[in-house]
């Protein structure tokens, strides 16, 4: 696929992605029946993770991960992310009573570090090459998928609690998938791609830098469970994307200076 190809990629995934959405919606509403309700829910939840992290591959530069390992990442790291963190915190709300936010927030950052931590010790260094902005991508797509699972069940939560009311499952994913890429996606990127551009050039430096990085997206969970209000989260979600970017354009001129060729941004 060319360069110009992929930068765009990410449009066609939305539209592909919406009109199969309302396709399924309309035939729910017309039909009224309860079997397309899986595939509304699935297809609300994963289009807009998706669509961002098509993006953000495309940004890259030259280097890019094999769609078997974002699967495998996306997969694998929501699914046992969701796990380990729902098990931790049950673990530790029936030890304390409560559960403050700081702990929810270091418990699923952390959680949904297992499988990316996993890929980039084995598959990608088995490739031989390591580029901080591969562990971002694996990382998003950790998130994406941590991000899909989580957006699922509270869209199957409010069909529930609403007695089969469509149109809160609606907002639930409209609002929830709206929110993805600026909450776990963009999280668990900056985190993996700190952990790989320590792995890529160790030093004191980048492992403060990693320490540092997983602090501030603690903090930045926290502060989104924590409060409430549209101007909240416009301003987390700004802080998230635009941190997100900027080590992605970061990473991508490491690559290149490791490569020695030059690539135009």
């Amino acid at each position: 696929m060319g360069d110009r190809s992929r930068r765009w990629a990410w449009v066609g995934v939305l539209v592909i992605g919406l009109f199969l959405y309302l396709a399924v919606l309309r035939t729910l509403v017309s039909t009224k029946n309860p079997n397309f309700v899986p595939a509304l829910i699935l297809l609300g939840a994963t289009l807009v993770p998706l669509t961002f992290l098509t993006f953000a591959q495309a940004r890259t530069g030259r280097w890019q991960v094999p769609a078997s390992v974002l699967v495998t990442s996306a997969f694998f790291g929501g699914v046992i992310g969701t796990v380990v963190a729902g098990t931790l915190e049950y673990d530790t709300l029936r030890g304390l009573g409560t559960l403050p936010m700081l702990f929810v927030a270091l418990i699923e950052e952390s959680a949904k570090l297992i499988v990316p931590v996993v890929l980039l010790f084995t598959v990608v260094a088995q490739r031989r090459r390591r580029v901080p902005s591969d562990g971002l991508i694996i990382g998003i797509a950790a998130g994406m998928g941590f991000a899909a699972l989580e957006t699922m069940g509270y869209a199957f939560s409010a069909l529930l609690s609403s007695q089969g009311n469509i149109g809160a499952v609606e907002q639930t994913l409209f609002i929830r998938g709206l929110t993805a890429p600026a909450g776990h996606t963009a999280w668990t990127g900056l985190s993996a791609g700190a952990l790989w551009a320590l792995l890529a050039s160790p030093s004191v430096a980048r492992l403060l830098g990693f320490i540092g990085t997983f602090v501030g997206v603690v903090v930045l969970h926290t502060l989104w469970d924590t409060f409430s209000g549209s101007l909240v989260f416009v301003v987390l979600a700004i802080i998230s994307i635009g941190w997100l970017f900027w080590e992605l354009r970061r990473y991508r001129t490491f690559s290149d200076q490791q490569t020695g060729q030059l690539q135009p941004h």
